[in-house]
């Protein structure tokens, strides 16, 4: 058991109307009630507020209302004393130097979620989902965030184990006690069933991994093209703003431009590279070369023709280069052309411009198509949704399929109820009954301070 009692500011850092200082551990009554002029802090109720002021000797420093909430109907399950104060950096910054010369000590990064956590007041996956709804950058984000800290990942977690421990149970009955007549005897008819039954489940959790990325993250949308082809005309359309410079002269995006649009409540960050060319230029040169790269992290390229110009197809062979969603975008299809698009597959082109008010809602709602981002509205947002998660479920996925092909062999049960405890020990590792205490420290640094 940890007995600091930390502190932090859990508020915005700047000029605002009101800011929090936050105050968790044993001590935190005792420590904030002995810089605070007012009512004793002591013998109030919990989950009470109190006018008053936090001195420092003798010296007023502020004006506040602090408030009570004692152990363990609390966030980190320790006694909490949040102090309101007047917004503005110094005299935050000062109510904060006070309490930590009176006994607390500086939060780390997360400290008080990972007390949450340490405490038994929230599990892994709802102490991540806290960091992701302070970041979510989406309606969508939100509501997965939201999803997961009411435990609605967590439940599909657990549904799993139970079915898992009540199996390897089983098992071990007829491994130990063959002749314990209530038990059900286990043959390759009766253990198939349910193994496959956990696997369909473990499955539909991996396969939904995918829309837990794009609802958490956002699409990562690379424009390759040409030079000319219009690529920053089409991201300044999108964020409906010129964040890239856009000229007649080829060769005038040289680096990488970024930009973020929602797309029905899903984020789309969009690149804008260097157009594709050969060049003496070696600024040009890296441009090119950092676009090439750039579209390896892509989860959508769409490469831009320009349907005024003569282009040649046999450009389009460096999509086969990347693993990822592609869209061809006939950019200018206002305008005349002697480019035959037959040799293309239908399912990837889309038409459409920059000078008309609908010239790219074909490419918006191919996006939408692709992505199914329609159909998460009607979906329950349990999705398995970092890269943490997603690890773990595929090792989880490993072990039931070997349990099933030790079956189908006719394998010993002993030999596979191994598979079986090691899936239960690895979703027990998702949501934090079992963890790394280096994993904590790097997951929890990742947190802003004060949460």
């Amino acid at each position: 058991m940890d007995n600091r009692t930390i502190c932090a500011i859990s508020s915005a850092v700047g000029t605002s109307a009101i800011s929090i200082v936050r105050c968790s551990g044993v001590d935190a009554v005792k420590i904030v009630n002995g810089v605070f002029k007012g009512k004793n802090l002591l013998n109030v109720p919990s989950h009470t507020i109190h006018y008053g002021f936090i001195v420092d000797k003798e010296e007023v420093i502020d004006e506040v209302l602090v408030s009570v909430m004692l152990a363990p109907k609390t966030f980190t399950r320790e006694d909490v004393v949040e102090i309101n104060v007047h917004g503005g950096v110094l005299t935050t910054s000062k109510v904060l130097e006070v309490l930590l010369n009176n006994g607390c000590e500086l939060a780390e990064p997360g400290e008080f979620t990972k007390r949450a956590f340490l405490n038994g007041r929230i599990d892994l996956v709802e102490a991540e989902a806290v960091s992701d709804l302070i970041e979510a950058s989406s309606e969508k984000a939100r509501k997965l965030a939201i999803k997961q800290i009411r435990g609605g990942l967590t439940t599909k977690i657990e549904d799993l184990r139970a079915k898992l421990l009540g199996l390897q149970a089983e098992l071990e009955v007829n491994i130990d006690f063959p002749e314990y007549e209530e038990a059900e005897e286990y043959t390759l008819d009766t253990i198939k069933p349910k193994l496959t039954e956990i696997n369909k489940d473990v499955s539909n959790l991996l396969n939904t991994a995918l829309n837990g990325k794009l609802v958490r993250t956002g699409i990562n949308v690379v424009l390759l093209g040409k030079p000319n082809a219009g690529k920053s005309s089409i991201l300044n359309n999108l964020l409906e703003e010129n964040r890239a410079i856009v000229t007649n002269i080829p060769g005038t995006t040289r680096d990488i431009i970024e930009g973020k649009i929602n797309l029905e409540g899903i984020t789309l960050n969009f690149i804008d590279t260097a157009g594709l060319r050969e060049t003496v230029d070696e600024v040009e040169k890296i441009g090119v070369k950092k676009s090439l790269d750039k579209a390896h992290e892509a989860d959508l390229i769409i490469y831009v023709i320009d349907n005024s110009e003569r282009f040649n197809f046999d450009d389009l062979k460096l999509l086969d280069n990347y693993d990822c969603k592609k869209i061809v975008f006939i950019n200018k299809n206002d305008l005349q052309s002697s480019n035959d698009y037959s040799v293309l597959d239908s399912e990837m082109v889309v038409y459409g411009n920059t000078m008309s008010e609908e010239g790219l809602v074909n490419l918006k709602n191919k996006i939408i198509e692709m992505f199914k981002i329609n159909e998460l509205e009607s979906s329950d947002f349990s999705f398995i949704s970092n890269a943490r998660q997603i690890s773990l479920i595929k090792k989880v996925s490993e072990c039931i399929n070997n349990a099933l092909n030790s079956v189908e062999n006719l394998v010993p049960i002993d030999m596979y109820t191994i598979d079986i405890k090691e899936a239960y020990d690895l979703l027990g590792k998702i949501i934090g009954k079992t963890y790394d205490e280096d994993l904590l420290d790097e997951l929890f640094s990742r947190f802003c301070l004060g949460k």
